[in-house]
């Protein structure tokens, strides 16, 4: 996983425009986090992520059409790219891998 390190929020922002998927754009990410996640984030925070995933290439993005409710102005949509999936995958991996190495006695808490 050298050199495809996500962040947390990196993570959850892509994961995010994944499940939002044909239709993720600033937002629209903003708002799910708030649902799924509870994280309260500014729109400039989101836009930052989506613009670093996109620089490493994990997203890609087009405009939209305008809409009447925007006032005639357009939406920067976002998708995931292969790299995108492969690196979500890859974390996945990791993280179900460690998991399953933890010994069950770690998780034998005794209320004191």
């Amino acid at each position: 996983m050298k050199g495809s390190y996500l962040g947390e929020l990196e993570e959850l922002i892509l994961l995010t425009v994944g499940v939002l998927y044909p239709e993720a754009y600033g937002v629209s990410v903003m708002d799910e986090l708030k649902v799924q996640a509870g994280r309260s984030l500014n729109i400039s925070a989101v836009h930052s992520v989506l613009t670093r995933l996109e620089d490493k290439g994990y997203l890609r993005s087009h405009m939209g059409e305008p809409t009447v409710e925007r006032g005639g102005r357009r939406k920067r949509i976002f998708t995931i790219t292969a790299a995108g999936k492969n690196v979500l995958e890859e974390s996945q991996s990791l993280r179900n891998q460690l998991y399953a190495m933890i010994p069950k006695p770690a998780f034998e808490f005794k209320l004191t």
